[in-house]
């Protein structure tokens, strides 16, 4: 029993190009200089040396920007928003919930909540309170609630972690919060290196955001196992944004002295979650009604196989990826259809269709001719047990009594774009 599904195009499914400013053939240097004319120089470019690009600190330079670009470790940014629609509540421990508004200038008046979330906070159990106890950083305690009025979900900062640390994610998998602990730096303190092994938590990131409380000094410091690091100065709490900065789970931050003034933060764990029709818990559930119809399509052909086209156009090359990578983006009525058979305790296949020929579920469609990279994957639904070393199924539209190649593949190239 078939479908029919719109003729589309295939495009070929991969990574994302290196962008052009650092694209390059295979006899080209990794980096070129343009050489403007004398003439058409800028006269602050008098004092260059001629055949500076050919110095060694030139040089490492180019290769310490390329490293920093082709693989990020950190990113950071700012959140426009109005500060007084930001609010911290916490609870102490007598079971007192207080309130604490944004911004904050300790320099100008000590808020009564602030003073006492600092009361209530303890040493950082990395700081050196025996040492130093009047530089000790400040942990809020993790058994008492807390929460903050800004939701990461309806900003797009994770978007922006996404697509900066985690380019290559594969569809069907999305970024979740959730909330760490709230640390305090006051006027003369700092925090301590805080190693990544600190967060074995099963995090793919740390996201910091700096609340709008002015201080100076408290330079963030994002350490990377290669012992790079990158140092993130801040705004000192401009009233109309705040800043977040997020780094991977192999680093390690720490915060500066601050200088003046007082350095509030909120972390966060930011964890991988799968959904779609690969996810072993699905988002979507047909309606009964839905469900209903598909049985009485599956008890009518018990003991046999159903397949359907897929009505939408995923753009996968079928002679270079399995038609089962299609399963994460199935999207639509596929969705629906294919989260409705996974319900029956039935396990859902999905092939490649081209030319009248039915391709195994491990297979590529491998043409007669290289040039032909169109395709049309088909499912059905199958009882367990696969049988998947069997040669490719052939139709109605049968082309091997063709002797000549090249009519096979012209023939061949017609049935598919055809379907």
């Amino acid at each position: 029993m078939y479908y029919s599904r719109p003729r589309s195009r295939a495009a070929s499914r991969a990574p994302s190009p290196i962008p052009s400013m650092f694209s390059k053939s295979p006899s080209s240097p990794a980096f070129e200089i343009e050489r403007v004319p004398q003439s058409s120089a800028r006269r602050s470019m008098a004092y260059l040396v001629p055949g500076y690009e050919n110095s060694q600190e030139f040089r490492d330079y180019v290769l310490q920007l390329l490293e920093a670009t082709n693989a990020p470790f950190t990113v950071s940014g700012r959140v426009k928003l109005e500060s007084a629609q930001l609010m911290l509540f916490f609870r102490t421990k007598n079971g007192i919930t207080h309130s604490l508004d944004f911004p904050v200038d300790v320099d100008y008046s000590l808020p009564p909540p602030l003073e006492v979330l600092i009361a209530t906070s303890r040493p950082h159990h990395t700081s050196d309170f025996v040492a130093y106890p009047n530089r000790s950083s400040l942990i809020y305690p993790s058994d008492l609630p807390i929460n903050f009025s800004l939701d990461l979900a309806n900003h797009p900062i994770l978007d922006a972690v996404r697509n900066t640390l985690f380019p290559n994610l594969p569809d069907g998998n999305y970024l979740s919060t959730v909330r760490d602990k709230l640390e305090i730096v006051n006027a003369g303190s700092r925090l301590n290196l805080q190693p990544h092994s600190l967060r074995q938590d099963g995090r793919t990131a740390t996201i910091i955001v700096t609340l709008p409380s002015r201080f100076e000094g408290g330079a963030l410091i994002v350490h990377n196992p290669q012992g790079l690091q990158e140092t993130y100065l801040g705004r000192s709490g401009r009233i109309d944004e705040i800043e977040w900065t997020a780094f991977l789970p192999d680093c390690g931050y720490e915060v500066d002295t601050v200088q003046r003034g007082c350095r509030i933060s909120i972390s966060y764990g930011v964890f991988v979650r799968s959904f779609g029709p690969s996810a072993s818990e699905p988002l979507i559930r047909p309606s009964d009604e839905y469900l209903d119809r598909l049985g009485s399509i599956l008890n009518l052909s018990r003991g046999r196989r159903i397949a359907f086209h897929l009505e939408f156009d995923y753009s996968i090359n079928p002679a270079e990826s399995l038609a089962e990578s299609v399963v994460p983006l199935l999207r639509g009525g596929d969705s629906l259809l294919y989260h409705a058979i996974k319900l029956y305790k039935l396990s859902p296949e999905l092939h490649w269709t081209a030319g009248g020929y039915l391709w195994p579920i491990d297979r590529s469609v491998d043409f007669v001719s290289q040039d032909i990279v169109e395709g049309h994957p088909l499912w059905g639904y199958v009882l367990p047990g696969r049988v998947s070393d069997i040669p490719p199924l052939r139709g109605p539209f049968n082309t091997s009594h063709l002797a000549d190649p090249a009519t096979q593949a012209e023939h061949l190239r017609t049935r598919v774009e055809d379907n």
